[in-house]
């Protein structure tokens, strides 16, 4: 466990100092995308491990079977519908509805999704791609329902990681398991490549308990209209179109956001932050107190033993 004295004599220098003040600008990342001296055939071949490094972010199909995505709908469903978890504070509604926008600490709500979590498919390849031993650093799934599912800001993960969780360095990335199609209509996460390799330096000061208000709408730790043209003039923008069974991983200093979901579909995915042990969270950059542990792990990190995902009729086996 990490104590809070401990945090704060461990913080590191800032070195993407972000909402102090400065004026909103664009610098260049100094860490590595990929740690990984050489390509793991058995996880990625050369090809898609330089693609990622160049673009920031790559989707992947069919990683998951038929049998495997219906397994993980009906947690899904479950967990929707359970009333205990849709009042809990790990529920996030929308901003104009009871329907819940994201479910977070999902890897310790679910024992399937505890077990997913840990899949070699996942845990193992960002284990390669960041050289070292992962945590969960955030889980979460976004529902994104028909009709009502409002956007996501343009923004950097690793942006609110580093001032508000206190992760020191871009040694994380996310995994995202496509549960329902994501198309050019129901609000499909759109990526910015090669933005990964600037840090978006956003205007204002963080206000205290700012996660309250921005897991339904952020409003702090967005890019300026002159950043982000900048980056799409020269990335341009890519919708991250998927079926179910596939798997978007990206970055966490890729810019990307989404448009609202006005489609009776919904566009339901889950997420996997995987952050390696040595960049473990420190005390916030913006001095603040530390988000919730449901947001941020910080006082339970434990490894990841990469192993593989079996899909059963019967869940209670995962209880």
């Amino acid at each position: 466990m990490i104590t809070e004295k401990a945090e704060q004599s461990e913080q590191s220098e800032d070195v993407y100092q972000s909402r102090n003040g400065d004026k909103p600008k664009i610098i260049q990342r100094v860490d590595p995308v990929v740690y990984a001296q050489t390509a793991n055939p058995s996880l990625i071949t050369e090809d898609l491990q330089a693609r990622y490094e160049r673009q920031g972010f790559l989707i992947l199909d069919n990683v998951f079977n038929e049998r495997e995505v219906d397994c993980f709908r009906q947690e899904l469903n479950r967990l929707n519908d359970d009333k205990e978890i849709k009042a809990s504070a790990e529920a996030i509604t929308e901003l104009s509805s009871d329907e819940i926008r994201s479910l977070f600490k999902i890897h310790e709500i679910s024992p399937v999704f505890k077990r997913l979590a840990a899949d070699n498919r996942l845990a193992g390849l960002a284990q390669h791609l960041l050289n070292d031993r992962v945590y969960i650093h955030q889980s979460r799934l976004n529902y994104k329902p028909g009709f009502r599912g409002k956007e996501f800001n343009w923004h950097s993960d690793f942006e609110t990681w580093h001032v508000e969780d206190g992760m020191p360095r871009m040694r994380a990335l996310s995994m995202s398991i496509i549960l329902t199609e994501n198309d050019q209509h129901n609000g499909a996460l759109m990526l910015i490549p090669g933005s990964h390799k600037k840090f978006v330096v956003c205007k204002e000061e963080t206000p205290e308990n700012h996660y309250s208000v921005s897991l339904k709408k952020q409003e702090y730790g967005i890019p300026s209209d002159e950043c982000l043209a900048s980056l799409v003039a020269d990335g341009g923008i890519v919708s991250a179109i998927g079926k179910p069974g596939s798997v978007l991983i990206f970055d966490s200093n890729v810019m990307h956001g989404s448009n609202s979901n006005i489609t009776p579909w919904p566009r339901s995915n889950v997420f996997f932050v995987y952050n390696a042990i040595s960049n473990r969270v420190t005390w916030p950059f913006c001095g603040l107190s530390p988000r919730p542990e449901y947001l941020c792990s910080r006082k339970a990190i434990r490894a990841i033993e990469p192993r593989p995902f079996i899909a059963a009729a019967d869940q209670s086996i995962y209880a």
